[in-house]
């Protein structure tokens, strides 16, 4: 099965173009998971089980896990593992190097952690992303238009009569193609959106920006003209329930925050 069908699929089957981004910071939990073994994995198995049913899937910041040491890297590894093989699973690890250590890095997130998609910095070229295309099945976002300020430093600086994140993009589509490569454009860039879909129709593309960034979901929704995006939110789920909320409302709070963004997207969203 292709990215996209895995895509497709379970975009249809929970009727949700969410992607929970497990942006998992130890020192910002709720107190009621600080006495776990493994706070950071019982908070995001409790995130995972309260919304399974209710999003497309899930996206790993590895910042968060790299930091937290061993506690984090098996947070992460089980985390994955928990998480249903039906839904959608981002490696939010933005690499790009030489060949040989993205060979490595390949290795590590598709081969044995089973990630479905990584994100990816497109600046070392074509010999960079090639160890993950190689894997059957697998996607590539690359990061093509930032949802921060300092992005337009280099993605909105012209070459050849074209903007840096146009090149990126039709680099990304000569090195790949739809069903293993993607992009990542901020949901605060809805006019650009609108013109790369009206070019690369079938294209995948990931959506940072929507919740804590609060960027305009109305405006970013009338961009769209096919299903193959997800909406990442990070903060405003996850931290839903707050700092002091109790254990029996912790799995109401989370998906509260899920239904909202569902409901604003399912309800203005015209394909």
């Amino acid at each position: 099965m292709s990215y996209l069908q895995k895509l497709e699929k379970i975009v249809k089957k929970n009727n949700s173009n969410v992607v929970i981004g497990l942006d998992t910071d130890i020192e910002k939990i709720p107190a009621i998971f600080k006495d776990d073994s493994n706070p950071m994995l019982e908070f995001n198995k409790r995130i995972v089980a309260a919304t399974k049913n209710d999003v497309a899937g899930y996206k790993l910041n590895m910042a968060f896990y790299e930091e937290a040491g061993g506690i984090g890297l098996t947070a992460m590894r089980e985390t994955v593992k928990y998480i249903p093989k039906e839904m959608i699973v981002i490696c939010d690890a933005k690499r790009g190097d030489m060949g040989n250590t993205d060979e490595m890095y390949a290795k590590a997130y598709f081969d044995n952690y089973d990630f479905d998609a990584i994100t990816f910095s497109p600046y070392l070229g074509s010999d960079s992303i090639e160890p993950f295309l190689k894997r059957k099945g697998k996607l590539v976002y690359v990061l093509a238009l930032t949802s921060n300020p300092g992005g337009k430093d280099l993605q909105m600086l012209k070459a050849g009569g074209k903007y840096i994140y146009e090149k990126v993009i039709e680099l990304g589509m000569k090195w790949g193609k739809p069903d293993n490569v993607g992009f990542v454009i901020g949901a605060n860039h809805p006019a650009e959106i609108k013109k790369v879909l009206a070019k690369y129709k079938n294209v995948s593309l990931l959506l940072p920006g929507v919740g804590a960034q609060k960027a305009d979901v109305k405006k970013l929704l009338s961009s769209l003209s096919n299903r193959n995006f997800l909406i990442n939110s990070s903060r405003s789920i996850i931290y839903a329930a707050g700092d002091k909320c109790k254990e029996e409302d912790f799995e109401g709070k989370i998906l509260d925050a899920v239904d909202k963004l569902n409901e604003t997207i399912n309800g203005n969203l015209d394909l």
